[in-house]
């Protein structure tokens, strides 16, 4: 794609990565068969190649975008599907997230938009916060209906299971059981702490029982991916910072063999903090290590070798690869194998490529094509006849729970609860 910057544009050190970006663009239009929006809207400025042509556009003009750019830009799920796609390799994600930067920086948005993003950023990441949001969402639930659509889709999700804080997400190691192997710190994450602690509380379990030491690093917070998808650049940074800290602190005594994630929406922002801090002399390089030694658990799991597995039967399931983890991560045949290693038989669903509509705080600010698409995914899932759901994600988890528990009470339990099961763990509790 032929571009038009000037010289003293291409001295900003974001035009120039967009500028890259936009020139690597061949138009195949090989992204729009993988773009739910597109797939859904039919429309070209909500598939990949048009927001291209608008952000270009755009940031040639170096003018606050329009309602309509906005309006497109803000469609995207930041799914990625685009760039596994992409014969060119064009880095969509560097591309949408600077845009949305630049939005957030130029774009003047009704107060209701303005105020309701500002709560998102405010809360989510933030367990304290979040928790006691929660509870006063239940405590309003019935009277849900007379809310705005945003603020009732939001009340509508919130989880009627246990809130009180689980001891793993403390600062604390956690020795390894028989031989030590790795040391590993593993990221307790935000919201996910919160809507189902007993992911952490697997992860710990499974990594012990393989051999590592694990660490709860004190000052480790949010990974910075809400903030950064929503365009709030130095918030995100903030808490990159944070976590670097964090994790460079508790490797002190002892160095640290991978910072290990289980949200694989975490796994995409973390594995990309070399790129975000990558002009801060001060940040770069100790930003890119600990990119380097971000892990899924998957991953790591994979690395060590599945161990003590148990001979109890298993149901089959259905796998639902999460975007960040398939098109963010590139990790596509770990969970799959290793859960059928474990014993149990796996299928994959119609259009697994295609998102189920969570995408972060998508569902929320965009709950019309959210849940399109989630009753498209559950669809989907439903038809394989399994009689689970598995997937690595906290927000594909709630999001497509909200819609299969109206009609088929299928669980839906994250991967590592289900291996953490298979080689000695407690049974899922909605696996009855």
């Amino acid at each position: 794609m032929q571009t038009n910057f000037t010289l003293d544009q291409l001295s900003d050190s974001k035009i120039k990565v967009a500028n890259d970006i936009l020139r690597k663009c061949v138009h195949c239009g090989f992204c729009i068969a993988t773009c739910p929006t597109y797939i859904l809207k039919g429309d070209e400025l909500d598939s990949p190649r048009g927001r291209i042509y608008l952000i270009k556009h755009m940031l040639e003009s170096n003018t606050p975008p329009t309602k309509k750019v906005v309006t497109h830009i803000d469609r995207c799920l930041s799914c990625l599907s685009c760039m596994s796609t992409c014969p060119a390799s064009v880095n969509y994600m560097h591309l949408i997230d600077n845009t949305r930067t630049y939005i957030e920086d130029t774009y003047k948005r009704p107060i209701g938009d303005f105020l309701f993003r500002k709560v998102l950023a405010f809360i989510l990441p933030y367990p304290k916060r979040f928790r006691f949001s929660l509870y006063c969402a239940r405590l309003v639930k019935p009277l849900a209906i007379f809310f705005p659509k945003k603020l009732y889709n939001l009340i509508l999700a919130t989880p009627s299971g246990r809130l009180s804080p689980s001891t793993v997400d403390k600062p604390q190691v956690f020795s390894a059981l028989g031989k030590k192997r790795k040391r590993v710190a593993l990221l307790s994450g935000c919201a996910q702490q919160i809507l189902q602690p007993t992911i952490n509380e697997a992860t710990v379990r499974l990594l012990s029982r393989h051999g590592c030491e694990v660490v709860i690093a004190e000052g480790s917070k949010c990974c910075g991916a809400l903030a950064h998808h929503l365009g709030q650049e130095k918030k995100a940074i903030e808490a990159a910072k944070a976590n670097i800290i964090a994790w460079e602190t508790a490797g002190d005594a002892q160095s640290l063999d991978a910072i290990v994630i289980n949200t694989s929406g975490c796994g995409t922002t973390i594995k990309d903090y070399g790129f975000l801090l990558r002009e801060d002399p001060k940040w770069a390089k100790r930003a890119a290590k600990i990119s380097s030694m971000t892990r899924d658990i998957t991953e790591i799991i994979t690395e060590i070798g599945l161990k003590n597995l148990t001979k109890t039967k298993k149901p089959n399931i259905v796998y639902h690869s999460a975007c960040s983890m398939q098109h963010g991560q590139q990790i596509h045949y770990q969970p799959q194998k290793l859960l059928t290693d474990a014993g149990f038989q796996v299928s994959e669903p119609n259009e697994s490529h295609i998102c189920c509509g969570s995408a972060g705080t998508y569902s929320f600010l965009q709950p019309e094509i959210a849940q399109e698409l989630q009753m498209r995914k559950v669809k989907h899932l439903v038809a394989t006849g399994a009689p689970l759901v598995a997937t690595g994600n906290i927000g594909c988890i709630m999001h497509i729970k909200q819609e299969i528990d109206k009609t088929y009470k299928i669980p839906v339990i994250h991967t590592v609860e289900l291996l953490d099961w298979a080689t000695g763990g407690p049974k899922p509790k909605s696996l009855g």
